[in-house]
């Protein structure tokens, strides 16, 4: 990444994305371990844990761009 033309725009941006993708990942760990918690057969997890792992990352990925997008126009 270049920072030349302003440092501390991209270093905010840079920890934007980290700390988004940090909370993603946090977020979807607590989904599955509820969804393990609650039991029952592989048959009724494995529809839950993929709409969960879709839609977290679904998001983490709309997100992660949309600061990309921000980071373009900030040069």
């Amino acid at each position: 990444m270049d920072t030349r033309n302003n440092p501390k725009k991209s270093l905010r941006i840079l920890w934007a994305k980290r700390a988004v993708a940090a909370i993603a990942v946090f977020v979807w760990i607590l989904l599955m371990a509820t969804i393990f918690r609650e039991g029952g057969g592989m048959q009724e997890q494995a529809p839950k844990c993929i709409f969960t792992t879709m839609i977290v990352f679904g998001i983490l990925t709309a997100l992660y761009k949309g600061l990309e997008g921000w980071e373009k126009r900030q040069e």
